[in-house]
């Protein structure tokens, strides 16, 4: 990954971001020569097959770098209330600042960044009190959720999640927030899915992602290795009592795993 040099708008320290792909189209696919000396197969008058067109891969150097942004962003490498320009970001990237700044655009819908003109995107500076709302938010959604999915999902189907929570746990392990963080999210996204809702899973992971953002600060929450494997291990405390059909248990687990993230942070 390149190097960029420090600008006037950009603060912060550089961060490792996975291999992106060199911005702009890719070559020309090799088509082979189709040929019309098969037995049986008439090519009088034929028009030639059309050439193959190249396959464009900016949505891929998009995803890419949309991808390293928010783990950028949940490890604290993008920190609140600071600007970072497209170009400069490009440049550590090793990309143009177009597919940059067309992922920065996105993450300002999502809220977590907002623009600047002239100068880049500032981080948003949250505090402790829209964390704790984004928790109480999240309560009342999936709780209703899990207590209706405990009563009804088969076992095997909540077996079938345990290298899930098991993998929230090795992520956990690991101490990158930014890696648990995406594990977190997997484990929340496949329990809810068994729901059959589509809206309520996009809902639910677009609010779990905004509660995932670092606080004023710097560092996300100020969570160590320890607080994140405890919190790792809720995921498999939950599915041993969504498994036993616990209602009680379900509910308070649910309930005291978000009020946990709100209060680490």
């Amino acid at each position: 990954m390149k190097q960029g040099a420090q600008g006037s708008a950009e603060t912060g320290t550089p961060w490792a971001a996975g291999p992106a792909a060199p911005d702009g189209p890719a070559g020309q696919a090799r088509v082979p020569q189709q040929s019309g000396a098969v037995r049986g197969e008439h090519t009088h008058g034929e028009r030639p097959a059309p050439r193959a067109r190249p396959v464009v891969q900016r949505a891929s150097v998009r995803g890419q770098i949309l991808d390293a942004l928010r783990a950028a962003l949940v490890a604290g490498d993008l920190r609140p209330g600071e600007v970072y320009s497209a170009p400069v970001l490009g440049e550590r990237f090793g990309v143009s600042a177009t597919p940059v700044r067309e992922a920065m655009q996105q993450l300002a819908l999502e809220g977590a960044v907002e623009v600047v003109p002239n100068r880049g995107f500032r981080v948003v500076e949250r505090g402790v009190r829209e964390l704790a709302e984004l928790a109480e938010i999240r309560t009342l959604i999936e709780v209703p959720v899990m207590l209706r999915l405990a009563r009804t999902v088969p076992v095997e189907r909540w077996a079938a999640l345990r290298p899930l929570a098991e993998a929230t746990v090795r992520a956990a392990s690991s101490g990158c927030r930014a890696t648990y963080a995406e594990s977190d999210r997997g484990f929340h996204r496949a329990v809810l899915s068994l729901s059959g809702n589509e809206q309520l899973v996009r809902i639910a992971e677009d609010l779990h992602r905004r509660a995932q953002w670092p606080l004023v600060g710097g560092v996300p929450g100020g969570r160590g290795r320890a607080d994140l494997v405890a919190d790792a291990h809720e995921h498999t405390a939950l599915l041993d009592a969504l498994i036993a059909r616990d209602l009680d248990v379900v509910r308070a687990l649910v309930g005291e795993h978000f009020a946990g993230a709100a209060a680490a942070g």
